[in-house]
């Protein structure tokens, strides 16, 4: 009877067609070529239109762009809701999404024209430079969502084909357990010292580390790197437990840098929102303050 070879542990292949178009490109670029012309024409408004010399925020057109910036911004807080919703067609997610990426590119140059240029240690200024922080945080958010993906895509496969979080997990716990009976043959000390590895918990360390995917006090790497100092030590025999237990310990090194490396991508991925969304609450905030400010101390 002839064997049947093992499956792999999927048949995705990394070699696939797409044509799926992204929010970035979303209906032949109307969104940014819109933005675009608007910023060219209030460009132009500003150079050309005569208007007063000081306190240009009180002039008609300040007033018409800071209602343009103010209302801009307040629609832009609402793709938060918008996501909650499921529609196709014009205003579906992904031109909803185009549309909040390139009209609040577009605020900069709203936002700039409203000041006049007439920044200082107040909250007018305070509500200018949030606004730039969340617009500047949400660029770094499209360069994350364009980059990072296929990266966390690449992390995934391997010869095997690909590998989902949850099995990399599975893997390393079974690594745990061939460990732990490899390790029963060796002497108290050195079996103490492989201990450290298998008591160690994959998912521990701070923010900082699992943004930076670097583990300085990886039980894991120290205990592989001792049994190796040990190893070279003493004299080589045949079915040497040692040998086993390196060999289990150089596989799981590999496995938890896997792992590392994908909590790492899905940090980045998250991260940028804890700049975006407080900084967008202090923005409405501050701008706030600015309207009443405006309208009744101005």
């Amino acid at each position: 009877m002839a064997s049947i070879a093992p499956r792999k542990r999927t048949g995705a292949t990394r070699q696939r067609t797409s044509t799926h178009e992204g929010f970035l490109t979303h209906r032949n670029l109307f969104w940014a070529k819109l933005s675009a012309a608007l910023a060219v024409a209030l460009i132009a408004l500003y150079i050309f239109v005569p208007l007063p010399g000081t306190h240009f925020g009180s002039s008609w057109l300040g007033y018409t762009l800071g209602t343009i910036g103010a209302l801009l911004i307040l629609w832009l807080t609402m793709l938060g809701m918008r996501k909650r919703a499921i529609t196709p067609g014009r205003w579906s997610l992904k031109g909803w999404t185009s549309a909040h990426v390139y009209l609040g590119l577009c605020l900069t140059v709203i936002g700039t024209l409203h000041s006049g240029f007439h920044l200082g240690w107040n909250v007018h200024t305070l509500a200018w430079a949030l606004m730039l922080i969340v617009i500047a945080s949400g660029i770094f958010g499209i360069w994350v969502y364009a980059t990072l993906p296929q990266a966390l895509s690449s992390n995934r496969y391997d010869e095997e084909g690909a590998i989902t979080e949850k099995q990399m997990i599975e893997a390393l716990r079974s690594l745990d357990r061939q460990i732990h009976d490899a390790a029963q043959p060796l002497d108290p000390e050195t079996a103490t010292l492989v201990g450290k590895s298998l008591d160690e918990d994959p998912f521990a360390g701070t923010f900082w580390n699992r943004i930076t995917g670097t583990y300085p006090k990886c039980a894991t790497r120290s205990t592989a790197a001792e049994l190796r100092r040990i190893r070279a030590y003493r004299p080589r025999i045949a079915n040497d437990p040692l040998d086993k237990v390196d060999a289990l310990l150089t596989r799981k090194e590999a496995m938890l840098g896997r792992m590392r490396r994908h909590l790492k991508l899905k940090s980045w991925l998250q991260a940028w929102l804890y700049v975006h969304v407080p900084v967008t609450f202090a923005l409405i905030a501050a701008l706030s303050a600015h309207i009443v400010s405006v309208f009744f101390y101005w």
